[in-house]
């Protein structure tokens, strides 16, 4: 009563035996001719770190390093692999590939056993408003309190302060920080886990080396998480993920840039195939390039970053500069451009320069400007250009001037704006109109000796002003029982204030004061009096002034005391002897004189108004010519007019 049955497994036979009622099970692994029984060791390779094992359920099965691990010898694996970050996209460590859109920063690697470490991505657009790349790396140390910043143009920050760095490595705060032509590393180990971070201003790549079963967070890591769980709020602007489009760039040969990209399939890259994946950076480099123009090192950049990750597992890609007619030196190594900037090609050749990124310019090209507008102060003026759009006219901006040769742009060094001034004690050539409403400051900002090249091909010219405007005529009427009145001007940015005092003496020491009382016949002196106005550049006229028994200026009675007329304009009135214009048109304030008197029947107050206006001090009408009998009036032109009211009270 025994019968057999034979299943066949893989790697092995599989022998059931019955004798009547009982079964005893002798399955076991067969290789190379030779049988195991399940759940032994076949065979086993130290250097490899490879074991072939018969399992519990009789399957021959191999068992080596994880996917992301190497063979260290000994039969000790460890974690061994590269994340790439490249343009606008991240190449994991699973090889998988995932696009930036948006302008924030985002967490590339995090190790949950260390808590404290965080390597972060700010990503920022160029030339196109639609197109993100990466532009920074920040390594954080010690939770908020260590913040190393790899930037472009080789520099590197220990949170607020520029580190000098060289190829031999500087040791700052337990990182290795080193540089030369290829770009800035940073090295650390932290709990038996090896970081690398490689950054040369374009592209970033960190190679982790650790114990087996080390565990990678960030989008160089764990692809379970959503990209808005990874976008770091503290790192990123509030306006960060705001979406642009742009009309395609139809210059861009999308077929060209395919065949380049897949270059990566061909020698001497295709040595490194079997290990490194190409594929996602092939799809990198399309999609980027089919959209964004190939410049600024672009048109290497993937390639460059394929060929360095393949060289850091032992593939070297010699050669590959000379198929590809790219350069393994970092591209703006040395050049330092402003956060409103980026580095780029200037010309074919390959000449560099910064350029404005373009959502930073796009708000100057929509209203056709090349910086902000004009700043108006108490006695001065300024405008400020942006230094890369004056270089995209192709202009040299330190090569312009005001008006006046001497009279330079003062250029920041950190943001590269220009910034133009005059003021009273500088005018730089100001020139000074008037027209109905305002008097005109204007300057120019022209290119050096421009009259007198032979010939020009990018003449620049820029005409920037600041205005004063007078007091609006309706809300001018004050009494001097109040005291001393001001007024406040304000136009555009430049203020100044009229001031309206009555006085008892001719030294103005004595001001009629909110209980003064004032004698009929009393000598009365009134002043006019400007605050903020430059004396050198502009006076102030009184045209008329009269007197009236109510506060309206336009009342009867009236009584003319300084007369705007054919015969008499801004003088005393001839049929009031006691008036006396002591200054006028001389300076930012006007002066007269008269004796107190009242109206016939009326009550106990007088109202004095006056009407004025500004003058440039370059034109000779300002200062009224009392003594022609018959002068040409100023042409309404030339003024810009205002009216004050002033009241008195008087006793006996």
């Amino acid at each position: 009563n025994i019968s057999n049955s034979k299943l066949a497994t893989k790697g092995g036979i599989k022998v059931t035996t019955v004798y009547k009622n009982t079964i005893q099970d002798i399955s076991g692994c067969r290789h190379l001719g030779i049988a195991y029984e399940p759940d032994t060791v076949v065979s086993a390779d130290p250097e490899t770190c490879s074991k072939l094992t018969c399992s519990e359920t009789a399957v021959l099965e191999t068992i080596g390093c994880g996917p992301l691990e190497r063979c260290q010898g000994n039969n000790t694996c460890v974690v061994d692999t590269t994340c790439t970050v490249t343009g606008p996209t991240v190449i994991n460590v699973h090889g998988q590939l995932n696009f930036i859109k948006d302008r924030c920063a985002y967490s590339l690697v995090s190790i949950p056993s260390i808590p404290n470490l965080y390597l972060v991505a700010n990503f920022r657009d160029r030339r196109r408003e639609d197109v993100s790349l990466l532009d920074s790396v920040i390594l954080r140390l010690d939770g908020p309190g260590v913040h190393i910043h790899l930037e472009q143009g080789g520099r590197v920050w220990l949170d607020n302060s520029m580190l000098t760095l060289e190829s031999l490595p500087q040791l700052v705060h337990g990182v290795q920080l080193s540089q030369d032509q290829t770009g800035v590393t940073a090295k650390l180990s932290l709990s038996n886990l090896n970081i690398s971070v490689f950054f040369d201003g374009y592209t970033a790549q960190i190679l982790l080396e650790g114990p087996a079963g080390s565990s990678v967070e960030g989008l160089c890591g764990n692809s379970s998480r959503s990209l808005s769980d990874l976008r770091l709020s503290e790192y990123s602007s509030t306006s960060c993920e705001m979406q642009y489009s742009e009309p395609a760039d139809t210059t861009i040969d999308c077929t060209s840039v395919t065949e380049r990209c897949n270059l990566l399939k061909e020698a001497p890259f295709s040595s490194c195939n079997t290990d490194i994946d190409p594929e996602p950076y092939i799809t990198a480099c399309t999609d980027t390039l089919c959209k964004y123009p190939a410049v600024d090192g672009l048109n290497c950049q993937f390639l460059k970053a394929y060929a360095r990750a393949c060289s850091l597992h032992n593939h070297a890609q010699d050669g590959w500069t000379s198929k590809t007619g790219c350069s393994s030196e970092a591209f703006c190594q040395d050049r330092t451009c402003s956060d409103h900037e980026f580095c780029g090609e200037k010309t074919v050749s390959g000449d560099t320069r910064c350029f404005c990124r373009a959502i930073f310019s796009s708000k100057y090209q929509e209203i056709n400007s090349l910086g902000d507008a004009t700043v108006c102060m108490q006695d001065s003026a300024s405008v400020t250009l942006v230094g890369c759009l004056v270089e995209d006219k192709r202009i040299n901006y330190s090569a312009l001037q005001l008006n006046d040769p001497t009279c330079r742009g003062q250029v920041d060094e950190l943001t590269h704006m220009v910034t133009f001034s005059f003021n009273s004690s500088n005018r730089c050539g100001t020139v000074v109109t008037t027209n109905n409403s305002y008097v005109i400051y204007k300057n120019t900002i022209r290119s050096q000796n421009y009259s007198f090249d032979v010939i020009t091909r990018n003449q620049f010219q820029i005409d920037f002003s600041c205005v004063h405007s007078q007091p609006n005529i309706h809300t001018a009427t004050f009494r001097i029982r109040d005291c001393s009145v001001a007024q406040k001007i304000s136009c555009g940015a430049w203020n100044y204030t009229l001031i309206i005092k009555a006085y008892t003496d001719a030294g103005r020491t004595q001001v009629v004061q909110l209980n003064s009382q004032v004698r009929l016949n009393q000598r009365i002196w009134v002043e006019l009096e400007t605050n903020g106005l430059d004396g050198s550049m502009v006076t102030v006229v009184s045209d008329s002034c009269w007197a009236t028994n109510q506060a309206s200026p336009t009342s009867s009675p009236r009584h003319d005391l300084i007369i705007n007329g054919e015969r008499y304009s801004d003088c005393a009135n001839p049929a009031d002897l006691t008036v006396a214009v002591e200054q006028n048109g001389l300076g930012t304030s006007t002066l007269f004189s008269f004796n107190m008197f009242r109206f016939t029947g009326g009550s106990g107050e007088v109202y004095l108004h006056c009407k004025l206006h500004l003058c440039p001090k370059e034109e000779t009408s300002c200062i009224p010519n009392c003594n022609a009998a018959a002068r040409r009036r100023r042409s309404v032109g030339s003024k810009y007019e205002g009216e004050a009211s002033i009241g008195m009270s008087w006793t006996h």
